[in-house]
């Protein structure tokens, strides 16, 4: 099972020498053009938009971004100077009598480039509660035993997230025994209020049990896309509101989007940068109860960049008759 190499700079159109602000951008840009919800052609949006999901992944990440590019033209030979243990992280796991196993996921949204290297604690076909298949006890061959769970990520957009979605996923595993490559393709449902972190279970699509023994289980975590306009926080919204320097000193209504639809926004006169507005309710949801998170709108007061002369004149003459000094401490 080959893994092909992600070229992720080129993924997002920047130099190796790009800096955070300039993937940053290069990112919203992409994500905006090809985000499934505003694109035109939907499937090949959807595949481009988790490409662009990855890549950002990795490089918005320092620790991710030095690994990535340590590895570059010697990736291949990255695998061979890991101990055991790490190797069990990045994709392989003991197997029955010892032998490794190795796993590959289709339809979770990653790359297997990505889930080899950069999956973030992934375990695979680690025993679970003393029930797994690789301790390699010779005194136990032959005896049915429950196999070994497996844990994979699985990234999941905030639409998703919000009204819940069915994914069909495909795991292709070598057999131990018969060196085969056994693909196992099944559906998974997402359900509404996936949060970040949370792992869905799917009962007997683990590592198959030795003996006759039962399979293990899958568990796959929720990553939720990077949206180029919203995160969460559990089941909470945020939003960077981004308001002229007029808006925030006089105040202002406003239309902000979030995942279903907009609402309207009354910016108070005086309000400041970072300050957050609330609105009850438009998050995401929270369970079976019908209960939802909050929409929080931060406040972000961007300042014009270029001035026309009547701009400037205006900017000068407000200088000129106003008494606010943000540098004068006010007396107690």
């Amino acid at each position: 099972m080959s893994v092909e190499f992600k070229d992720y700079y080129a993924t997002l159109g920047v130099a190796r020498e790009a800096g955070e602000e300039e993937i940053k951008k290069a990112f919203r840009t992409l994500a905006r053009k090809y985000h499934p919800d505003v694109a035109k052609d939907k499937k090949t949006a959807e595949e481009k938009f988790k490409a662009i999901n990855e890549a950002n992944e990795v490089l918005s990440d320092p620790a991710k971004r030095r690994k990535y590019d340590d590895l570059g033209a010697n990736w291949r030979d990255e695998g061979r100077f890991q101990s055991s243990a790490d190797r069990q992280s990045r994709g392989s796991s003991g197997g029955p009598n010892g032998h490794s196993q190795e796993f590959h996921f289709g339809g979770t949204g990653f790359s297997d480039f990505f889930e080899q290297f950069f999956s973030g604690g992934r375990r695979y076909g680690f025993p679970q509660d003393g029930h797994g298949s690789g301790d390699g006890n010779r005194s136990d061959e032959g005896r049915a035993r429950r196999g070994s769970d497996i844990e994979g990520d699985i990234l999941v957009t905030l639409g998703e997230a919000m009204r819940g979605a069915t994914r069909a996923i495909s795991m292709q595993l070598a057999n131990p025994r018969t060196g085969l490559v056994e693909t196992r393709t099944f559906q998974v449902r997402i359900p509404p209020g996936a949060t970040d972190g949370k792992r869905i279970r799917v009962p007997g699509q683990g590592e198959p049990g030795p003996g006759g023994g039962a399979a293990g289980d899958l568990y796959l975590r929720v990553r939720h896309a990077t949206h180029p306009d919203f995160h969460t926080r559990e089941a909470d919204l945020y939003h960077e509101l981004e308001v002229a320097p007029w808006e925030a000193v006089l105040g202002a209504e406003l239309a902000v989007p979030t995942l279903d639809g907009s609402v309207k926004l009354r910016l108070p006169p005086g309000t400041g940068n970072g300050q957050q507005l609330r609105v009850r309710g438009r998050g995401l949801p929270k369970g079976k109860s019908g209960e939802r998170g909050d929409f929080h709108a931060i406040v972000t007061v961007l300042l014009p960049t270029k001035l026309s002369d009547e701009e400037r004149a205006q900017w000068e003459t407000l200088r000129g008759i106003s008494t606010f000094n943000p540098r004068t401490t006010p007396s107690a």
